[in-house]
């Protein structure tokens, strides 16, 4: 079993960069891939970026040379810097792992941009 608690979301201006951190309650060496998604209002959620602990790394078309996902797993933490932020990124933001067959979420974290 592992918690995962989102931070570092906010209000921001367009253009702007906002730093979301993922925190997990154990080790994620173990952790193969670990996702961050997001739900905007009226929308279905979708994933936004994925990183594995050989590196590889995806985004999604929209979020491309904007957002870096990254992992520290000396800290047990996945992050997702994002810059030139658009009002079109307002979402709650969420990062999901899946261990042993288990899915599992955080509470999420509120993003907001302003245009």
């Amino acid at each position: 079993q592992v918690q995962l608690v989102e931070s570092g979301g906010g209000l921001v201006q367009a253009g702007g960069s906002l730093r979301l951190s993922c925190a997990a309650s154990r080790s994620i060496l173990s952790i193969n891939v670990m996702r961050w998604h997001r739900q905007a209002p009226g929308k279905q959620r979708e994933l936004v970026a994925v990183i594995t602990t050989s590196g590889s790394i995806n985004y999604a078309d929209s979020v491309k040379d904007r957002f870096t996902i990254s992992r520290d797993n000396a800290k047990d933490t996945v992050y997702l810097q994002m810059n030139s932020l658009k009002p079109d990124d307002t979402a709650v933001y969420y990062c999901r792992v899946v261990v042993v067959g288990y899915e599992y979420w955080g509470q999420g974290t509120q993003v907001t941009v302003s245009s």
